[in-house]
């Protein structure tokens, strides 16, 4: 009987490519995947912690999985917390046989039962073993996330990636697409920690060919139905890059902002403004009218006063993002924001997020009501649940259909109500479409 595992994923969309990975070489080595801890012969957390409330749940995770296992069974824990913390958890966690940081194997091997502290990576060092270059099994949906570069170059004041994921490093073309082709899916949503910078490592360290983001994006394109893309810095985001986005029928523009307050961008190390932000945004909805637009945001970084979240507030109002994400500052061991003055309190950086949160949720309602009495393509995911180019999977909200629906088609609907984030779909009389692209008709069709 062929060994099974068990693999539970925290964390951003990056974890679950690397979760995909995992899964891969694990079933390449012999294990097959089951449906809980109880029946595994290894568990496996990848974890997250980017801020102190992932951390938090990583650990908890982990001790529940942990006395979810079975008798015998071992339990493995690799990502970001491993890599990051991972001497103190072979410490304080005795439950756990392997401690895998970024370029460990995952398996039980002779360190079993005596897990190994796993020490930083300088921020050059490439693992040996690499999850970036793994091979990764078929989708089993017909969407799926594929990361193009692993690490950042960037110096934001908040973020501690750098410090774990290291530099930049762009994986070729024709590995990607070599990816792509293997998934099987319609719909790609290509993720990084700095997406719109893939390739500009490879050309600065003499290992360039050419290629640019925008090629990338448009060889991605003429694969499948839909490609998508998160987290864009908006100093990246070129009027080419705008266009070849819009060319793709996917007009979505995930903008990594974190705030608006100029000045207070500049505390968090970071470019841009008010006023520059809500003319690159302009400039998006001149290309496409329908352009679906969202971005996450920071409350109570340290010198956050009242002028700057007024201003913050004042462009949730101007700017009318599709969709948006807010957080509290968590302060990170080793960044720049850590040694700062003026930390806020965390109560009140609650309520500012409280804040933001009411305002964008009343604009997001909105704007999905506006969409009543339009249509559009959509992708079935699962039973009943499907998405149009304005949703993102996992995040977004979504578009209810009728189960019967087959997942994976697409379906041309007409929006008949709303609720909240969400939208009702019935299917035109055309029945389903034949491509994933929304027709250009209908990408202006609504604001």
């Amino acid at each position: 009987m062929p060994r099974r595992f068990y693999l539970a994923t925290l964390g951003c969309p990056k974890n679950e490519v690397d979760s995909a990975k995992l899964a891969g070489r694990l079933v390449s080595d012999g294990y097959e995947a089951c449906g809980s801890a109880a029946e595994a012969d290894l568990v496996v957390v990848n974890t997250c912690a980017f801020i102190e409330a992932a951390r938090e749940e990583s650990v908890e995770t982990i001790l529940e999985l942990a006395a979810a296992r079975r008798p015998g069974a071992r339990l493995a824990v690799t990502g970001c917390l491993a890599e990051r913390h991972g001497a103190e958890l072979a410490r304080e966690l005795p439950e756990v046989d392997v401690v895998a940081g970024f370029g460990m194997d995952v398996t039980p091997g002779e360190s079993a039962g005596s897990a190994s502290p796993v020490r930083l990576r300088t921020r050059a060092e490439v693992p040996s073993f690499d999850l970036l270059e793994l091979p990764r099994p078929p989708a089993e949906g017909p969407w799926a996330y594929v990361k193009v570069a692993e690490g950042c170059d960037r110096n934001c004041g908040f973020c501690a990636i750098p410090s774990f994921r290291g530099r930049q490093r762009s994986r070729p073309a024709a590995a990607i697409l070599e990816e792509v082709d293997a998934l099987g899916v319609k719909e790609v949503v290509l993720v990084a920690q700095d997406l719109a910078s893939w390739g500009r490592d490879r050309t600065a360290r003499g290992r360039g060919t050419g290629e640019d983001f925008v090629e990338l994006v448009e060889a991605v394109a003429g694969r499948v139905e839909r490609v998508r893309l998160l987290y864009l810095y908006p100093s990246s985001l070129t009027d080419r890059l705008v266009d070849a986005i819009v060319a793709t029928g996917v007009p979505y523009f995930d903008l990594s902002l974190q705030h608006a307050s100029g000045p207070h961008l500049r505390r968090m190390r970071r470019p841009g403004s008010r006023a520059r932000f809500l003319e690159r945004i302009e400039r998006i909805r001149r290309a496409a009218p329908g352009a679906a637009l969202r971005s996450s945001f920071i409350l109570g970084y340290p010198g956050e006063t009242e002028s700057d979240h007024d201003e913050l507030l004042g462009f949730l109002g101007e700017a009318e993002l599709d969709w948006a994400g807010f957080f509290t500052f968590s302060k990170e061991e080793g960044t720049h924001a850590a040694l700062l003055e003026g930390q806020v309190p965390p109560q009140l950086a609650l309520e500012r997020l409280k804040e933001c949160a009411e305002l964008q949720d009343a604009v997001t309602a909105r704007r999905r009501s506006e969409l009543v009495g339009t249509s559009s393509t959509v992708l079935v995911d699962a039973p009943g649940v499907a998405r149009s180019y304005r949703e993102a999977p996992e995040i977004d909200g979504v578009v209810s259909v009728p189960a019967e629906l087959a997942v994976g088609s697409f379906c041309e609907v007409a929006f008949v109500d709303s609720l909240g984030p969400d939208l009702m779909g019935e299917p035109l009389a055309t029945g389903q479409a034949d491509s994933g692209a929304p027709a250009s008709a209908r990408i202006g069709a609504a604001r």
